[in-house]
C-alpha cells in the first residue's frame, strides 16, 4: 500500500551515514563550545543543544513517514515554503541584514532555509514524471521557473549566498535526470565569464575560449562553437563595461569580495583570522580550549560560518582533514543510495540533498580558507543556528527514509 507505515528492519538502515552525521554533530557541539564558553554568549551553546536534540526528533519522525510521503507531499510543501517567503516580508524581522527571518521568543526561524527541501522535493516530482524529457526546451523552462521562484525571493531579502544554493541543486539534479553535458556547459559558462570578467581581462578572455573549444569537442560543430564564443565574449565585455562605469564605493566592495586583503581592518578581516587560525594549528594542533584565535575571537562570530577554523586551530592538520573526510564519507553515502534506489523520484530527491550539502561545505570551507569570497554559507551540522541545523536533519531523514523504504515502491 502507497501510505503503509514502513517497517523499520535496521538491517536497512544505513548506519554509517547515521554514525557520520552524528560524529560531524558532535565535533560542531564541541567546536562551538570551544568558541562560546568563556564568554557572554554562552547561551548560543545552550541554544545548539536545544537544535540538536529537535533535529533528531526531527529526523526520527522523516525516517518514519509513509513510503510516498514525501512524492506525494512535493508540490503541496514547495507551495507552502514559497508562501513563508512571502509572508516573512510581512511579518518577518531583519538579522545581519537579511530581512528573511521570522522571530519566535528568542529564536529565529528563516524559511529559505526550509525551502531548499522543497524545492528539492518538487524539481524530483516534476523531473521523475514520464512526460518530462531534457530535451525539452519547454520542461527545461519549466524546471527552471520551479527554481527561480524561491531563488528570486530570497535574492529580495537580500540573501545572495542561500540563493546560489538552489542553482547548485537545479544543476546537480537535471544532470542527474539526463541532461546532455553541452546543456549544462551552455548554462553554466556565462556565469563564469560574468565572474571572471570582473576579476581581470585576461582571466574571462582565456576562459571564453576553452569553453568554446570545449563545446566544439561535444558537438563537432564550428560554428556553433564560434557563436558560443562570440556569447561569452559579449557577456564578458558587457560585464566590464558595467562595472566600469559602478560608484567608486561599489567598485571597492566587489574589490573586498573577491579579494579580502584588500581591506584587512574591515571586510577583509574574518577570512585573514581564519586563516592565521587555521595556520596556526599545524600539524596536532594547540589542544581543545587552547586556541588563540579561538578563545580571543580573533574572528568575529566563529562559531557560525566560520566554525570550521576552530577544530582546524585546536586540532590542526589532522583535525580539519578528519572533518573533510566525514564530509567525504557523507557525500560517497548520499550518492550511494541515489544510485541504489530504482524510483526515480526517490533517486532524483537523494541527489538534490547531496548536492546542496556539498555546495554547502565547498563554499563554507573555501571561505575559511579564503579560496572563495565570503558569502556567508554555513558548514552543515557544525555550524550554529537552528534553520539550516533543522534543514540539515530534514534532508538526512528523507535520505535514510529513501532508502529505507526502497522495496515500498512498485
Amino acid at each position: 500500500m502507497a501510505f503503509g507505515m514502513p517497517v523499520l528492519d535496521p538491517k536497512k538502515i544505513d548506519w554509517l551515514l547515521l554514525a557520520t552525521v552524528f560524529l560531524l554533530i558532535a565535533s560542531g557541539l564541541l567546536s562551538i563550545f570551544s568558541a562560546t564558553h568563556n564568554a557572554e554568549i554562552f547561551i548560543k551553546f545552550q541554544k545548539q543543544v536545544f537544535w540538536v536534540i529537535l533535529g533528531g526528533l526531527l529526523l526520527v519522525l522523516t525516517v518514519l513517514a509513509p513510503p510516498r510521503f514525501y512524492h506525494y507531499a512535493a508540490y503541496l510543501a514547495y507551495a507552502a515554503s514559497v508562501a513563508l517567503l512571502l509572508l516573512v516580508f510581512l511579518f518577518g524581522k531583519s538579522i545581519a541584514g537579511n530581512a528573511g527571518w521570522f522571530g519566535i521568543g528568542g529564536y529565529g526561524i528563516q524559511p529559505s532555509e526550509f525551502a531548499k527541501v522543497a524545492t528539492i522535493l518538487a524539481l524530483a516530482r516534476f523531473l521523475s514524471d514520464s512526460t518530462t524529457s531534457m530535451s525539452s526546451f519547454r520542461d527545461l523552462s519549466k524546471a527552471v521557473g520551479i527554481v527561480a521562484l524561491p531563488w528570486s525571493l530570497i535574492l529580495l531579502q537580500p540573501d545572495f549566498g542561500t540563493g546560489l544554493v538552489y542553482w547548485a541543486i537545479f544543476l546537480a539534479m537535471i544532470f542527474w535526470a539526463g541532461a546532455e553535458m553541452v546543456l549544462l556547459l551552455t548554462l553554466l559558462s556565462p556565469v563564469i565569464i560574468a565572474v571572471l570578467s570582473v576579476i581581470g581581462l585576461w582571466y574571462f578572455l582565456l576562459a571564453a575560449l576553452l569553453v568554446s573549444i570545449l563545446f566544439y569537442v561535444m558537438k563537432r560543430n564550428l560554428g556553433i562553437a564560434l557563436m558560443f564564443l562570440a556569447l561569452n565574449l559579449s557577456i564578458g565585455f558587457g560585464v566590464q563595461y558595467l562595472y566600469s562605469h559602478l560608484p567608486e564605493y561599489q567598485k571597492n566592495r566587489i574589490a573586498v569580495f573577491i579579494d579580502p586583503a584588500a581591506a584587512p581592518l574591515s571586510a577583509g578581516w574574518n577570512v585573514i583570522q581564519s586563516k592565521v587560525a587555521i595556520g596556526a594549528g599545524g600539524l596536532t594542533g594547540r589542544g581543545y580550549l587552547q586556541g588563540s584565535q579561538t578563545q580571543l575571537r580573533f574572528v568575529p562570530e566563529q562559531w557560525t560560518d566560520f566554525i570550521f577554523c576552530v577544530p582546524a586551530e585546536e586540532f590542526g592538520f589532522i583535525g580539519g582533514v578528519s572533518i573533510l573526510l566525514l564530509f567525504a564519507l557523507l557525500f560517497l553515502r548520499g550518492v550511494r543510495i541515489a544510485r541504489g534506489l530504482e524510483f526515480r523520484f526517490s533517486s532524483l530527491t537523494a541527489i538534490g540533498i547531496t548536492a546542496m550539502l556539498l555546495f554547502h561545505v565547498f563554499v563554507n570551507v573555501g571561505m575559511t580558507l579564503g579560496l572563495i569570497p565570503v558569502i556567508g554559507i554555513p558548514l552543515p551540522f557544525m555550524s550554529y543556528g537552528g534553520s539550516f541545523f533543522l534543514t540539515s536533519m530534514l534532508a538526512v531523514g528523507i535520505l535514510l527514509h529513501s532508502w529505507v523504504s526502497r522495496d515500498s515502491f512498485s
